[in-house]
């Protein structure tokens, strides 16, 4: 066992970096990412870690910084949030159309207008199709062991992809939490030195983002498709391997008292941990109720929620964020997933906790109680947004 601390979750996430011995560091300033690259620029300037720290003019920068420094074969990172992602959002696809690895946490931040600094997913909605893994981590020490983790996964020659850790602003990045360090040892062990497969080095000359006529560019694309769609072995390997070095496992979807129950609530980030009490409370009153955790958003584990979600009569998909016109992103992505099956469980889906209105295990279960009522009255697929004031 590692040596627990009392951790802010944004510096446990810059202490995982500097472990990973990165050599690019390359970020600006936005509420709620900051205080992770203060601490590794305060990291750089006093000798603790080794790497190049770059204070860009914007957040577009900062990932084309990144983008360079991996394609020359360097450990890149950078973070953001909300409106800094949204400046950023050009050169994402780009790092995955390169099959770039690097290592960018998302601070979830809602995006404007109006202007709010609060949490939600509205930005990591806004890129879910950038070509990325992309990760939902509950609390700081997922947090913490993701970075690991995704360096290890995306650097590994058949992956080659870059990784977002999506965590909660405020909700995780400002709060104190227990987390277990790991020994440096185990984490040399566990991440070697990035040996890249391919880099642009004036010896051996390659190209990299060439221009893509139409008759290739489809080519490339499914190539890319193909690719994230089969790093689902190496990310449960990854996993596993992790999980034996620290007795932490971790999967793509994760399920609470799911086994028997006949509705099951569904979830991705730190809203997991509520609705885990409302569980509780609502198992004491002999209510069939169980809770799914989405762990994995890209590649979309099908096969693994299909698996932990079929046998229920009803699911209540709880998103933090809206598809304008449409409904929320993530239970659009349930409903797709289910298509087709023989038989599935009815889909009921709120809108809560936009731009950080609190959402208490009370109101998980007022969602589940108005789910139901609405399901059982002939509503098999139903919409709206959670607690909105008349």
């Amino acid at each position: 066992m590692g040596k627990r601390v009392g951790m802010e979750v944004s510096i446990a996430a810059a202490e995982a970096v500097k472990q990973c011995n990165v050599d690019v560091i390359s970020a600006y300033p936005i509420t709620p990412q900051t205080h992770i690259v203060e601490k590794l620029s305060e990291l750089v300037a006093n000798g603790e870690l080794d790497a190049e720290f770059f204070c860009v003019e914007s957040e577009h920068s900062a990932l084309s910084v990144c983008v360079g420094a991996a394609a020359a074969g360097a450990r890149a990172f950078t973070c953001t949030s909300s409106q800094g992602l949204a400046l950023m959002s050009e050169i994402t696809f780009i790092a995955s159309g390169l099959r770039l690895p690097m290592l960018m946490i998302l601070a979830n931040r809602t995006l404007s207008a109006p202007l709010s600094i609060w949490n939600d997913h509205s930005d990591a909605m806004m890129i879910r199709d950038c070509g990325w893994i992309q990760f939902f981590v509950e609390n700081g020490q997922e947090v913490y062991d993701h970075v690991f983790i995704s360096y290890r996964l995306g650097e590994d020659p058949s992956v080659l992809f870059p990784v977002i850790i999506n965590m909660d602003g405020f909700i995780l990045s400002h709060v104190i939490e227990p987390i277990e360090l790991i020994e440096q040892e185990k984490i040399d062990q566990f991440l070697p030195p990035y040996q890249p497969l391919y880099r642009l080095h004036p010896d051996r000359p390659i190209t990299m983002g060439a221009y893509a006529l139409p008759s290739i560019f489809m080519e490339t694309k499914k190539a890319q498709e193909v690719a994230l769609r089969s790093s689902i072995p190496k990310i449960l390997e990854t996993w596993k391997a992790f999980g034996e070095m620290t007795g932490r496992y971790y999967s793509p979807v994760e399920t609470y008292k799911a086994e028997d129950a006949e509705t099951l609530l569904v979830t991705m980030g730190s809203f997991g941990e509520t609705a885990s009490v409302a569980v509780d409370r609502m198992r004491k009153e002999g209510r069939a109720v169980g809770l799914v955790k989405i762990r994995l958003w890209r590649p979309f584990p099908f096969e693994a929620f299909k698996r932990a979600t079929l046998h229920a009569k009803q699911l209540v998909v709880i998103d933090r964020a809206i598809s304008v016109g449409a409904c929320g992103p993530v239970a659009s992505e349930i409903k797709a997933a289910l298509y087709g099956e023989p038989v599935r469980p009815s889909i009921y889906n709120f809108v809560a906790g936009i731009s950080g209105r609190d959402v208490a295990p009370s109101d998980f279960i007022k969602m589940v109680d108005k789910a139901e009522v609405e399901i059982e009255e002939g509503n098999r697929e139903g919409f709206e947004l959670y607690g909105v004031r008349e």
